[in-house]
């Protein structure tokens, strides 16, 4: 096995996804297209380190529950060089963000935010 390639999201509101994950995150566009045949936008970015991350819209699609945890994908985690820096940054932009807390197995700092469709998303100190 060599890794993730590409983890896919299924967003309620593509230009809000698009300019969460692209103007306040940073993610680099790769493609992004609108499917006719399923009424659906797909649009690649590129996570920096490698990877993709996907983000798909499709008519109707039911909400995902975050509150209280259901089976399947938590959350996505990306790691980060200045976790303080990165909070600041988010609070400025109007995102609520989970104070800082410490992973007490690897003594690592990380928080959660959750994107436009309330999924959870953390930011782990990596360096």
């Amino acid at each position: 096995m060599g890794g993730v390639h590409h983890v896919a999201l299924i967003c309620s509101d593509y230009r809000e996804a698009k300019a969460f994950y692209v103007e306040l995150l940073g993610f680099e566009v790769l493609d992004d297209n609108y499917r006719e045949d399923r009424r659906s936008w797909k649009l690649d970015l590129s996570i920096p380190g490698g990877g993709q991350l996907e983000l798909f819209t499709f008519p109707h699609a039911p909400t995902r529950p975050s509150d209280p945890e259901a089976q399947g994908l938590r959350h996505l985690c990306f790691g980060v060089s200045k976790l303080d820096a990165w909070v600041t940054y988010l609070r400025d932009q109007g995102v609520a963000v989970e104070e800082i807390r410490i992973d007490p197995y690897t003594g690592k700092r990380f928080t959660f935010f959750k994107d436009p469709d309330n999924l959870p998303l953390e930011l782990y100190e990596s360096v």
